[in-house]
């Protein structure tokens, strides 16, 4: 073998050097990126479209699906603080509930969060305000008919390639019609994600729910068990965040489904 002049050798090494620095940093914004978008109040723009299959729901156990699309938008206030936006537009698809009550597509009751959390960086981040819930269904069937005002708050760590926290939050209905339900909804949403290489995490984000107004404690709760996997993805420049998950309600209302699958489709738009 031909051995390389000292000049080439030093040169190869550099170009080795250069390419090794360059792939190090972009694995590091990578995984800085897939941080961002596991945290529900991350001060960044992103859109996420969560697609959620239920099957076996209703008297005839016939498939459901709510699409719900979820826009966060974060607004300085000041060198201390930031407000983050975080709205739920449900788009939903219910089969026959009941004999004599049809399945109806359409849209949900819009819901609105507002999240005051502090700028500056830490190991815990935390952000608390009110959530706002109002009556913008299409159909009976989709909504509350009320509008409903509770407080909400989250908090979160990141370490290592682990980020985990817990999102909670609870509605109390305050107007709309006397012969509509009234509305005491906990909201429990406990995230897990562990960071891998390349992009790829594997999380657990289920959405554990209770209604205090239900008559009976089997029909108050639901629980759902699972988990899935997911990945930073670019098209053309734009990062996109996608994952799956699966879940065993492990307890459930009459009606609702024994299970469901998440997919959910989350556009990024970090700052520059």
């Amino acid at each position: 073998m031909t051995n390389l002049p000292k000049r080439s050798y030093k040169n190869l090494m550099a170009v080795a050097v250069l390419f090794g620095s360059h792939f190090s940093a972009q694995a590091q914004q990578t995984a800085d990126v897939a941080k961002l978008a596991q945290n529900p109040i991350a001060n960044l723009v992103s859109v996420p479209f969560e697609n959620d299959f239920n099957p076996e729901t209703g008297y005839k156990k016939e498939d459901s699906y709510v699409l719900q699309i979820k826009p966060v938008m974060p607004f300085s206030l000041s060198d201390d603080w930031t407000l983050i936006t975080r709205t739920i537009i449900p788009i939903i698809q219910v089969p026959d509930l009941a004999p004599g009550v049809r399945g109806v597509s359409g849209l949900g009751d819009i819901e609105e969060s507002l999240f005051l959390s502090p700028s500056k960086a830490s190991t815990v981040i935390w952000g608390a305000g009110p959530v706002f819930s109002f009556p913008t269904a299409s159909h009976d069937l989709l909504g509350s008919g009320k509008l409903s005002v509770g407080p909400a708050a989250v908090v979160l760590q990141s370490q290592g390639p682990w980020l985990y926290g817990v999102l909670a939050q609870n509605l109390f209905s305050v107007a709309g019609p006397s012969s509509r339900a009234r509305v005491s909804q906990l909201l429990i949403q406990p995230f897990v994600n562990y960071n891998l290489v390349a992009g790829w995490y594997l999380t657990t984000s289920p959405v554990i729910t209770s209604n205090w107004e239900a008559t009976s404690n089997n029909n108050r709760w639901l629980v759902p068990v699972g988990g899935g996997i997911g990945k930073i993805v670019h098209i053309g420049k734009q990062p996109v965040n996608a994952y799956v998950q699966c879940f065993k309600n492990v307890s459930r209302p009459n009606g609702t489904t024994p299970w469901s699958l998440r997919f959910q489709i989350q556009f990024l738009f970090p700052k520059r």
